[in-house]
This record gives C-alpha cells, structure tokens and sequence, in this order.
C-alpha cells in the first residue's frame, strides 16, 4: 500500500508520517473517491443550494 500523503492541521506542513514533526495533528489532503451511488449527494446539493441563496 502507497502511504498518502498529509497535512499538519497546525502548521500546515506536508508529511508522510502519522505525526507532524511539530506535534500536531495531520489530516489527508485528497478529496473522497466519487461514487455514482452516493446516498448523501441529493442532500449535500440541496444544503449547497440553499447556501448559495442566502
């Protein structure tokens, strides 16, 4: 398996490791994969829509 890579929520710094040389928290930076079957999607459009108004 690929390690992918992530960012410190921190400092902002880019890193392959679990941990931030700082410390601090990392999250994976890529997007979810998209899926034809998305249960959630008619109701993420209609919260998009209904920001977009306001």
């Amino acid at each position: 398996m690929k390690p992918k890579m992530k960012k410190c929520k921190s400092c902002g710094e880019y890193t392959l490791t679990d941990k931030c040389p700082c410390g601090g928290e990392v999250g994976v930076i890529y997007p979810p994969k998209y899926s034809p079957e998305d249960k959630y999607g008619k109701y993420r459009r209609m919260l998009k829509e209904q920001l977009s108004k306001s």
